[in-house]
């Protein structure tokens, strides 16, 4: 009986991991992290270090805000594809 109790405690701790997981991954993109680029992305200004630390942190959002009506006119300028290539961060295929 021990063990059967161990075992739902166990699959419940992974299931609670899971759930926290997905949750941190969907707080993860964040547009405004990437204000640290918008001189560049905006204006053609120099691409900073820390404009690039963020980039690479959002780099699996990006498809997202490329598909966001919101931010697509910026994600897609050509201003904001050198950016990314500045910060050497791999085009995305959306």
């Amino acid at each position: 009986m021990g063990n059967s109790k161990q075992a739902v405690a166990f699959i419940l701790a992974l299931a609670l991991c899971g759930l926290l997981a997905a949750e941190v991954a969907a707080a993860a993109c964040d547009a405004s992290a990437l204000t640290p680029c918008m001189g560049a992305i905006m204006l053609g200004g120099a691409v900073t270090p820390g404009c690039c630390v963020r980039m690479r942190a959002q780099q699996g959002c990006l498809c997202q805000y490329a598909r966001n009506p919101s931010y697509s006119g910026y994600v897609n300028s050509p201003r904001a594809q050198s950016v990314v290539k500045a910060c050497g961060v791999p085009r995305p295929k959306c």
